[in-house]
C-alpha cells in the first residue's frame, strides 16, 4: 500500500495548533495589540465562508473536492471567478484571522509556510490534472483567473 498524503484540512489544523503553541510557548513580540486583534474575526469568518461556498459549488457540480481525485467538471463561476483555488485561499484567510486574534509575531510566520506547502503539495498537481482533463477550456480559465487572488 502506498503512502497516503494527508488532506489539506489536516495541514490547516496542524498549522493552527502550531500557531497557538508558538503564541503561548514563545510570546516574543506582540504585533497586533488589543482591541485591534479582534479584527482577526473578519478574515477568519471570510475564510470559513469562502470554503463553505466553494465546497457547495463542488457538490452542486457533482465533482470531487479531494485533491488527486479526477474532477468531473471544471467550475469557473461563483467564487471560482475570483480565484482558481478559493478553498486554499479561504484556509490562508482563516490562518490570517487566527494569527491576528493571537496577535504575536511567530503566529504570522506559519502562514507563508502553509501557503507554499499547499502550492507545492496540492495546487501544482491539481492544475496539471485539470490541464490534462479539460485542455483548452482549462487554459482559457487559467489565463483569465489568478491562482490565489
Amino acid at each position: 500500500m502506498g503512502k497516503k498524503t494527508p488532506l489539506p484540512p489536516t495541514y490547516l489544523f496542524t498549522a493552527i495548533v502550531v500557531m497557538v503553541l508558538l503564541h503561548f510557548l514563545f510570546p516574543i513580540v506582540e504585533v497586533v495589540p488589543y482591541p485591534w486583534l479582534l479584527l482577526g474575526c473578519v478574515p477568519l469568518i471570510f475564510g470559513i465562508t469562502l470554503n463553505l461556498i466553494a465546497d457547495k459549488a463542488f457538490k452542486q457540480n457533482h465533482t470531487t473536492v479531494k485533491p488527486f481525485e479526477e474532477s468531473t467538471s471544471l467550475i469557473t463561476t461563483g467564487v471560482f471567478r475570483l480565484s482558481r483555488h478559493p478553498m486554499y485561499l479561504g484556509m490562508v484567510l482563516i490562518l490570517i484571522g487566527i494569527a491576528m486574534l493571537l496577535g504575536s509575531l511567530l503566529s504570522f510566520l506559519i502562514i507563508p509556510v502553509f501557503a507554499v506547502l499547499m502550492d507545492v503539495i496540492f495546487i501544482r498537481a491539481e492544475e496539471n490534472m485539470l490541464a490534462d482533463k479539460f485542455g483548452d477550456t482549462w487554459q482559457k480559465y487559467q489565463a483569465k483567473v489568478r491562482r490565489w487572488i
